[in-house]
């Protein structure tokens, strides 16, 4: 009879878990689909914005009325319902961020909420940082890059070709040539604008990851810090697969998110610190060099 009523003392929260989470989830997703509708209906305007960095590059290189188009009836809703996905998550984070705190923080004590809440602040605010930095400047470097060097390109071509079969004189001034025109699809061009944003929103979350796992003792400054030219590896390797394939793009990701490691290793090294003074404070730091000596005297006595 003990043993049963065991079982079902244990049972019981582990179903009141479960149900709680399940409550979350459902806020969370109803925040989701709200913010979902809300951006689908906003969806021409949000989409007008994202293509700022290519119509600005289009008519930087003298095409006075830039025209995107789309090749299939149903291309631009699906792409309206992916900018309303993706502008609705990021409008959704904070209800999302909320319910996922309202679940763990009554199992968190006091310290431990006052650690943990600045991160629910500080996550959506970076992500919003280096989406603003993708959006503003990589992406608009990106375009006038690859549009200007199809520009150049193709009149070079046409100007070799006119020499090569003689109807022109290399030495003349000329303007005359196969004009390449780019006619850009809304979905392609989307897709460089939203990987962009995407890619350096979350590597702007490195500090807080970072910070997280030297809260929760899973890295150090000390082990950061001895792994920085694997890092460097790692993030060239990034910066190969997320960007678009020209150097510019790639050197700025590369020069951001290694910055990041950077501040991450002093943010992680401060938490240190405060985590010593305050065990220290409490009597329970103990000194390694400590540890040492009690050990070597150990050995000796033995």
């Amino acid at each position: 009879m003990s043993d049963k009523s065991e079982i079902d003392d244990s049972a019981a929260p582990l179903i009141e878990h479960l149900a709680e989470l399940r409550t979350r989830l459902i806020r969370a997703v109803s925040g989701f689909i709200a913010g979902f509708i809300i951006c689908f209906i906003f969806g021409g305007p949000l989409l007008e914005f994202l293509l700022i960095p290519i119509e600005s590059s289009m008519r930087a290189l003298g095409d006075p009325n830039p025209v995107m188009q789309y090749t299939a009836p149903q291309e631009y809703f699906f792409t309206l319902l992916r900018v309303a996905m993706v502008c609705g998550l990021v409008l959704s984070f904070p209800a999302i961020a909320y319910q996922l705190w309202r679940f763990v923080a009554p199992g968190l004590y006091k310290n431990e909420k006052g650690a943990f809440l600045p991160f629910l602040v500080a996550s959506p605010a970076l992500f919003l940082a280096g989406a603003a930095l993708a959006h503003f400047v990589v992406t608009p470097l990106a375009m006038k890059f690859f549009l200007g060097f199809a520009d150049a390109s193709s009149v070079f071509t046409a100007f070799v070709n006119d020499v090569a079969e003689g109807v022109v004189d290399p030495v003349a001034n000329t303007s005359d040539g196969i004009k390449i025109v780019f006619q850009g699809k809304v979905n392609e061009s989307l897709d460089i604008t939203l990987k962009l944003i995407v890619a350096f929103g979350l590597c702007f979350q490195l500090p807080v990851l970072l910070v997280l796992m030297g809260r929760a003792g899973l890295t150090s400054a000390a082990a950061l810090g001895r792994t920085r030219k694997y890092a460097v590896v790692g993030i060239l390797i990034l910066a190969a697969v997320v960007t678009p394939p020209d150097v510019i793009t790639q050197v700025i990701l590369f020069v951001v998110v290694y910055g990041l490691y950077e501040i991450s290793i002093f943010l992680v090294a401060r938490v240190e610190k405060q985590r010593e003074a305050r065990l220290r404070a409490e009597g329970l730091w103990e000194d390694e060099d400590e540890d040492d000596d009690a050990e070597e005297e150990a050995d000796a006595k033995s």
